[in-house]
């Protein structure tokens, strides 16, 4: 249940059916309710005023004037109040407060699921890193972005599909396929000198050049050199996926699908899905032969001025329209990438999203492009851009060993701080913002950890529910027991501000799925749990405010029934974000 949802709702309906009722009210879906800013002005803050002030040819505060007492007259209501230009401010009874907190125990880990979604199909395509070595830490933002907002749409109520797109069908695997066989030669014994500059340097193709060698043993070095090729091409692509699932696992990334570039160029029924995708786009007018001007500044010297296979792109917002066939007959890059759009589409994903690094942000139209002539406004395109992360401890520039050869490898990173800790701190930015990685930081059992602070909340709800259990065995502490508590005995502000919340969790996730944003919900967590950790150390002052009362079994149970709801948000939260919520911190 998203409270801001229904009192949105509630606000519309009064004013369509009684304050405005005689008007065309264009602007009613841009009428909002959520948390004020400062909470000391009410629980919750609409803008209705503002935005209909025209339509209703009033001005804002008259109209909020209005308002205010038909808003009074909803049970829930205690007063509502007109503030700055036009603003309301509603402040909740206190009969609320425990009724919903009852409804957020009873949902437990479901509370705020499934509230947007409906079922709707979703593709996330992320990482994507090309298949020539391990992850480096490069990868790593990109993946821990996509794998959230995945598992945050899921939890929304979208049907998700996680998955990696292969680039398996360029000259960078070419080069991995030389790279491997110098290796495979070095492995025999042989002279080879040294590695060639552009081959793939680093540790992580000795082993599978051993295995070749185990396997083949010299035999192929007499093998016809367009089989040999083929056959060290496709192990060697096989080796490092292998490799990059294995790093992804470190992380707890597992996706749903590896799409192969290779499949869109292999023929299957006497044709290509390459080819069939361009009859398909050639009947809908976007594929044509043509040529295309030079480009803009000084001219390469391989540029042609020839008559070749276009992609009508320009039609459809892009700059320039854009080659599909090279002049040696095979596809370009494009050509494959418009396949793989389709195919998507043809998979019945209407909402796909694409999680890039921030160097292919140029590549933005051209994919809108592709997506309004495959899917014309059937499809919804979202991408995402995440910036580069800077390695710190100490706040200083931190040098790792880079056993990859010339970068940093992720287990390296996860090595040193552990999975939570990375996942957790990649969401602690927007994405489209640089991130420093501080080591340090990162490892410090302080507030200044948001990883350590969330994680923390957690174990102590967990480590109260243990000492209730010692020193009050005869309490059942059981979630049917708890959940028979007299929660209107939660009076304290704190406790108020607790549920108060609580209760914002499923309007993060609503907003978060819909607008790609997972680090919405890195910052919500850390909120509460801080909103938990200042409350807890008021009853250092205050013993009548501890959660365990041994004087009044009422008031603790009642307690403990706000700890297991705050409990059961936090390590929802955690779950999605991917990190673990630990019952002791150790």
């Amino acid at each position: 249940m998203n409270i801001f949802s229904t009192f949105e709702q509630d606000i519309k309906n009064i004013i369509q059916d009684v304050v405005l009722k005689d008007k065309t009210l264009s602007n009613i879906n841009n009428v909002s309710a959520e948390p004020p800013r400062d909470p000391s002005h009410g629980d919750i803050a609409t803008n209705a005023a503002m935005v209909l002030a025209k339509e209703a040819g009033m001005p804002p505060r008259d109209l909020a004037a209005a308002l205010v007492p038909e808003l009074e007259k909803l049970e829930s209501v205690l007063e509502a109040s007109v503030a700055g230009p036009g603003f309301i401010n509603l402040r909740l009874a206190d009969t609320f407060w425990p009724v919903h907190l009852k409804e957020i125990l009873a949902a437990g880990r479901d509370y705020g699921r499934g509230l947007v979604g409906n079922g709707k199909k979703i593709n996330v395509e992320y990482v994507s890193a090309n298949p020539t070595g391990p992850m480096h830490v490069g990868h790593c933002r990109g993946a821990v972005v996509g794998d959230a907002l995945a598992n945050l749409l899921q939890f929304a109520g979208y049907e998700v599909t996680k998955e990696y797109y292969v680039n398996d069908a360029g000259v960078q695997i070419d080069v991995l396929a030389d790279s491997l066989f110098y290796r495979y030669r070095e492995a025999l014994g042989e002279a080879v000198g040294e590695m060639p500059e552009g081959f793939y340097p680093g540790d992580y193709l000795i082993a599978p050049a051993q295995f070749l060698v185990e396997e083949h043993k010299f035999s192929l070095l007499d093998m016809e050199e367009g089989v040999r090729k083929d056959l060290i091409r496709n192990f060697a692509v096989s080796s490092m996926m292998a490799l990059i699932r294995e790093d992804l696992a470190v992380i707890n990334i597992h996706h749903d699908v590896f799409f192969s570039e290779k499949s869109l160029h292999e023929e299957k029924g006497g044709q290509t899905i390459i080819a069939g995708m361009l009859d398909s786009m050639r009947e809908k007018g976007f594929v044509y032969e043509g040529s295309l001007p030079p480009p803009k500044g000084e001219v390469p010297e391989d540029w042609e001025d020839r008559e070749q296979t276009l992609f009508r792109s320009t039609q459809v917002g892009d700059d320039m329209d854009r080659a599909l066939v090279k002049s040696d007959g095979s596809y370009t890059y494009f050509a494959a990438d418009v396949a793989y759009f389709k195919d998507k589409f043809d998979r019945g994903f209407k909402r796909m999203v694409f999680i890039l690094g921030a160097d292919h942000s140029g590549y933005v139209k051209r994919l809108k492009a592709v997506a309004a002539a495959v899917a014309g406004d059937q499809a919804e395109l979202d991408v995402l851009f995440c910036q580069l992360v800077k390695l710190l401890k100490d706040g200083k520039p931190y040098k790792m060993s880079k056993r990859a050869g010339d970068f940093v490898t992720l287990r390296e990173v996860v090595e040193e701080v552990g999975r939570d800790a990375v996942r957790f701190m990649m969401l602690f930015r927007k994405p489209e913002a640089p991130l420093e990685f501080d080591f340090a930081k990162v490892t410090e059992k302080s507030k200044d950890n948001p990883v350590f602070y969330v994680q923390y909340a957690h174990a102590r709800i967990c480590s109260v529910f243990r000492q209730v259990g010692e020193d009050m065995p005869e309490l059942d502490v059981s979630p049917a027991g708890v959940a028979k508590a007299d929660f209107g005995l939660l009076q304290h502000d704190g406790e108020v501000a607790l549920i108060s919340k609580l209760a914002e969790f499923p309007r993060i996730i609503e907003q978060a799925a819909r607008s790609d944003e997972p680090h919405r919900l890195a910052f919500y967590l850390y909120e509460l749990a801080s909103d938990l950790h200042a409350h807890w150390s008021k009853g250092k002052e205050q013993p009548e405010l501890r959660f365990i009362n041994y004087e009044n079994a009422k008031m603790t149970l009642a307690r403990l029934g706000l700890l297991s709801s705050v409990a059961s948000v936090l390590a929802s939260g955690l779950s999605i974000v991917g990190v673990d919520a630990p019952e002791e911190m150790r």
